[in-house]
């Protein structure tokens, strides 16, 4: 166990694209063997974790709140680690993988980070293969990703592309159906065919899908409701949607 000067910490980690923080996000990043170079912790607290950290060879530093507080972002739970950047995958590669029936979620100009940790979590959940994100125009994989995601990050494919219309040809040409979302159409996603590989585009939290991709969109399909408001956030759209084809699959 070490304990480092504020100010040294402050040098060597102060890069928030390598810094996780939360108990769930630190375990998880640990348990899938993503590298982790130092785990900081409150003293006193360094149970079950550490012990894992300790094992895989990180080095494990203690230390009291005032200087946690400093070197982690805000709501860190007392917890953070310095590991290797997250990373998207290439569709080519992807697509490689072994599977009947893929799903995948595509993410037209997502910007909440909140959003897309919420939609790896339910991807983990309900079996999603990969989300398709852009690598401009959208959010980027961060720590706020990973923590909402609570490890789930850590689980579920990335699939970085440059443009999301290129990439809708390749899946296309590759057998898939793209679905986008849209409340203003009158498909609903119970008549979506879920028994095919299968890409659900899901749109901006303002704008919705742009029109370009929605026009390349083989069908568009609502989530049916009943209430005064007419919309969802995005996050719980994509879920409700994923969730209807995870069970339909019945998986």
């Amino acid at each position: 166990m070490k304990s480092y000067d504020t100010i040294f910490i402050q040098k060597e980690v102060m890069n928030l694209a390598t810094i996780i923080t939360g108990k769930n996000t630190v375990y998880e990043a640990i348990k899938a063997d993503r590298k982790v170079f130092e785990l900081y912790v409150l003293t006193g607290t360094c149970f079950g974790v550490c012990a894992a950290a300790k094992k895989d060879g990180v080095t494990v530093i203690e230390m009291d709140k005032k200087k946690l507080n400093e070197i982690l972002p805000p709501n860190n739970q007392g917890i953070g680690a310095k590991v290797a950047d997250y990373k998207t995958i290439d569709l080519v590669d992807a697509l490689a993988k072994p599977k009947q029936n893929k799903l995948y979620i595509m993410l037209d100009s997502l910007e909440d980070p909140h959003n897309l940790g919420a939609i790896l979590r339910s991807s983990d959940a309900f079996n999603v293969d990969g989300i398709i994100l852009p690598k401009n125009r959208s959010v980027k994989l961060t720590n706020t990703v990973a923590k909402v995601s609570t490890g789930a990050i850590e689980h579920v494919d990335v699939i970085g592309v440059t443009n999301l219309n290129q990439t809708i040809k390749k899946l296309k040409d590759s057998g898939f159906w793209i679905v986008g979302t849209d409340a203003e159409t009158e498909q609903t996603i119970g008549e979506m065919n879920v028994d095919t590989d299968l890409c659900i585009v899901i749109g901006n939290e303002g704008k919705g899908i742009s029109r370009l991709v929605k026009e390349n969109c083989d069908y568009t399909v609502k989530i049916p409701m009943s209430g005064h408001v007419n919309s969802l956030n995005a996050s719980v759209s994509a879920a409700i949607v994923i969730y209807e084809v995870f069970r339909r699959r019945g998986e």
